[in-house]
């Protein structure tokens, strides 16, 4: 398969002054630039893609997965590592997200999308699948979420994040350049495995994309969603990929809050009521536990629990907050800590399950914000 070397050809629409890959493009410069000092590897494809490598052969670092979540948000979104200095801290080491464009930064950019295979015979004896997030999604559009989000990109290089371990074969590259109607030099594939420290970093950056994708599940008009910030702790380095995946969701459901600005308080009292991950059935357990009790079936575990554990949602209309689902510090403990019991001195906090006032009631509330 050969590449049409033409941009997708997209019609216009009122966010088609936004180019998501236009604004990745200097942060994946300095990514590329940066290599050395992120300890991560660049290489080129036989045709010519480049490919960064965050984690697959190379060690990679905490800063290389901020920048890969800020590309991931399409230059649309602020990410950044912080220390917490709080007296009863959910976890020492969080991440913090921002964006002032949240339904194309996250939706349109972040949000892993695009499903993306070989067979064994494309490579090497080995199949290969991994869903594609990032700017790309929106020169190519193979999902119909964009056409619900009205979004179309038009540019003439792109990158898209791989969440796996492998490096993708030329099969899956050559899908991409032509689906995305690229000339093979003009885009670039990160690698991210998630039990990689850039990959665990650029997970936890999606505590956001992950409320807005829970709020369009739940049949929100999206354009009414007009801020988010949200923050969730970074969990140590996991043994293997599925422990990973554990504690990087762990991280979102039970540790992560998001705080939404919407246009209306009818809005912002349902998505405090409803979007919370404490709605589902699942809710409760570690999610390797329950990704185990399904056989391993990431589709059989209910929707409703992949959402952030808390949630402020502020309304523009009336100025109230609302405030919905709690914390449980205690259950990232257990999971994380060395120690059996290393909440048993002092942390009151995590003993109730919750770090926050919203979460010592046990349910949905309202205060000025």
């Amino acid at each position: 398969m050969t590449s049409t070397h033409e941009p997708a050809d997209h019609s216009q629409t009122h966010d088609a002054a936004i180019s998501v890959n236009s604004l990745a493009e200097p942060l994946v410069a300095r990514l590329i630039a940066d290599a050395a000092r992120l300890r991560i590897g660049v290489s080129r494809s036989a045709s010519g893609t480049t490919i960064v490598d965050a984690g697959v052969a190379v060690r990679g670092s905490i800063e290389a997965g901020v920048q890969i979540a800020r590309i991931c948000m399409g230059g649309l979104g602020q990410v950044a590592p912080r220390v917490a200095f709080e007296r009863e801290p959910l976890w020492p080491a969080m991440i913090e997200v921002h964006t002032s464009t949240p339904v194309i930064a996250c939706l349109g950019s972040q949000y892993a999308g695009w499903s993306l295979s070989a067979t064994k015979e494309q490579n090497n004896g080995k199949k290969f699948f991994s869903l594609g997030s990032g700017p790309a999604r929106a020169l190519a559009c193979k999902e119909p979420l964009f056409d619900e989000l009205g979004y179309r990109d038009r540019h003439d290089s792109g990158v898209l994040v791989m969440e796996v371990n492998q490096l993708p074969p030329q099969a899956v590259l050559d899908k991409v350049l032509n689906d995305c109607g690229l000339a093979p030099d003009r885009l670039t594939i990160v690698v991210t495995p998630t039990q990689s420290v850039a990959g665990t970093v650029q997970v936890v950056s999606r505590v956001v994309e992950v409320a807005l994708h829970k709020a369009h599940v739940l049949g929100a008009h999206l354009p009414d969603i007009v801020e988010a910030s949200g923050i969730a702790p970074l969990p140590p380095p996991a043994p293997d990929a599925l422990a990973a995946m554990g504690r990087t969701n762990d991280a979102i459901l039970y540790g992560g809050r998001v705080h939404l600005t919407v246009t209306g308080d009818t809005l912002a009292r349902k998505l405090a009521a409803e979007l919370p991950s404490w709605n589902s059935r699942d809710y409760g357990r570690p999610f390797a536990d329950v990704f185990a009790s399904f056989n391993h079936d990431f589709y059989q575990i209910d929707p409703a629990l992949f959402a952030p554990a808390e949630v402020w949602i502020a309304s523009l209309e009336s100025g109230a907050t609302y405030y919905g689902g709690r914390l449980d510090g205690a259950l990232l403990h257990r999971q994380w800590n060395g120690a059996a019991d290393p909440l048993a001195t002092g942390a009151s906090a995590f003993r109730s399950g919750s770090s926050s006032a919203a979460s010592d009631a046990g349910q949905t509330g309202t205060g000025a914000q």
